[in-house]
């Protein structure tokens, strides 16, 4: 196969879009949400892979959360995988890592990013259904329980476990 060939190969190869998150929670167990201001529903600190620059997923979340939020924690363990079956979008695989715990002087040094993000606050799990959509709804769930079950990380599609 010649260079010329496999740019053409590559070039129609399908895309596939990469996100990155952090969960993160306070001492009683409420997570940690972002209000973004250019869609609907509430968010995890987390967003887009930089590809272009072979920025991993790790990374992602962990510049991501730096940016909307102003911690720069590095991210603990995967905690779920997620295929997302695109709607006039490509699928999107999202990555969800552990942030930890947040103490009183971590929750206190939350910064927005106010280019994105409107506001920030700590739900219980029970009312997480209030604000988060979709497949982000699962996948917090998920991740959630892997954190209580002390197992590995969660395969999803959609939000839904497909692991067990």
């Amino acid at each position: 196969m010649t260079t010329s060939d496999y740019a053409t190969y590559i070039a129609g190869l399908p895309r596939v879009l990469a996100g990155a998150a952090a969960l993160f929670r306070d001492a009683e167990g409420r997570v940690l949400l972002v209000e973004p201001n250019y869609r609907e529903g509430w968010a995890l600190p987390g967003g887009t892979i930089e590809s272009d620059d072979g920025e991993t997923p790790r990374e992602g979340a962990r510049r991501e959360t730096a940016e909307e939020i102003g911690l720069d924690v590095t991210p603990g363990r995967l905690l779920a995988v997620d295929w997302v079956r695109g709607t006039g979008r490509p699928p999107l695989v999202a990555y969800l890592y552990d942030g930890g715990i947040l103490s009183e002087e971590d929750l206190k040094a939350i910064r927005l990013q106010e280019e994105e993000l409107l506001s920030w606050r700590l739900v219980p799990r029970e009312d997480l259904s209030g604000f988060l959509l979709g497949a982000t709804h699962g996948r917090v769930l998920a991740a959630l329980d892997v954190l209580a079950e002390g197992s590995g990380a969660a395969e999803l599609e959609n939000g839904r476990r497909v692991d067990r």
